[in-house]
């Protein structure tokens, strides 16, 4: 099980900190440029059985970069807005702002390898390397650090029609596609990568309902459950998560019903690298 937004918040490192030591989190995802990063290096030295990976943030977060040399991607005081589909046509048609983005994923690849730790896995905030421009880049900047495993985001239907909002079985329909291309992408690149994912229907709303469903009827393969899980909720934790309920997951991570339920399936846990050397 993954954190994702590791470095966006203290209260996220806490959690991260916490569900490693004594609940199921087993790895998680290091915002590089996030406003606690420093305290997530700090507290995942700590943590020797925590896998650390690249959580890219190329929109809804702060860049790595200097604002002057990113003008098309992020504001005067480095902040990128979540205006994606804007973004997306950006990067397929103005090389100038190609040429930013390029600049602020390498800039991230190396913020990550200062730390030290070896790279378990990327993958994008808001799952935006599912644009074809991102994904090409991570695939060849990401092999310059030694970049060998990336999140696939391919959520189970039954999950996103039966757990998630209204609308998520439609958004999943209409996202396969794209999906389907990133998988091919990534095999001929010969990056490892999960088989299906849990977390995206239900992002922000992870409790111990959703992960006891998921557990009860858990596939074959690499599997990554991930979630958002915090000290503080909603928007203590960033304003754009709003309705989040970061605490809820937090428990869910810690409790005795879902730690139980892992345990009578008796399945390998770790991190994309620990799951890469047994595949």
């Amino acid at each position: 099980m993954t954190a994702d937004d590791f470095g966006l918040h203290v209260a996220v490192n806490e959690a991260v900190e916490q569900a490693c030591r004594n609940g199921l989190l087993s790895a998680a995802s290091l915002m590089v440029a996030g406003p606690a990063a420093d305290d997530a290096v700090r507290r995942a030295r700590g943590l020797a059985n925590l896998r650390v990976g690249l959580h890219l943030v190329l929109a809804d977060g702060r860049a790595a970069l200097a604002p002057e040399l990113i003008p098309s991607l992020a504001d005067r005081h480095g902040h990128m807005d979540d205006r994606m589909f804007a973004r997306g046509v950006k990067f397929f048609a103005v090389p100038q702002v190609r040429r930013q983005l390029e600049a602020e994923i390498r800039a991230e690849f190396a913020a990550f390898a200062r730390t030290g730790f070896e790279l378990d896995h990327v993958n994008v905030h808001k799952h935006f390397h599912m644009h074809p421009t991102i994904l090409t880049m991570i695939i060849r900047i990401g092999r310059e650090y030694g970049s060998t495993a990336v999140r696939l985001p391919d959520e189970p239907l039954w999950f996103s029609s039966r757990m998630g909002r209204r609308s998520s079985s439609l958004q999943a329909g209409l996202l396969k596609p794209w999906v389907m291309l990133m998988r091919h992408r990534l095999a001929a690149a010969r990056l490892f990568h999960n088989d299906q994912l849990f977390g995206i229907a239900c992002s922000g709303a992870m409790d111990e309902s959703k992960l006891l469903a998921i557990l009860a009827r858990l596939p074959t393969g690499v599997t990554e459950i991930y979630l958002h899980p915090a000290t503080l909720s909603g928007e203590a934790v960033a304003q754009s998560m709003r309705g989040y309920g970061h605490a809820a997951e937090l428990a869910a991570l810690l409790s005795p019903r879902v730690l139980a339920a892992a345990a009578g399936l008796g399945v390998r846990r770790g991190g994309y690298q620990d799951a890469r050397r047994i595949a």
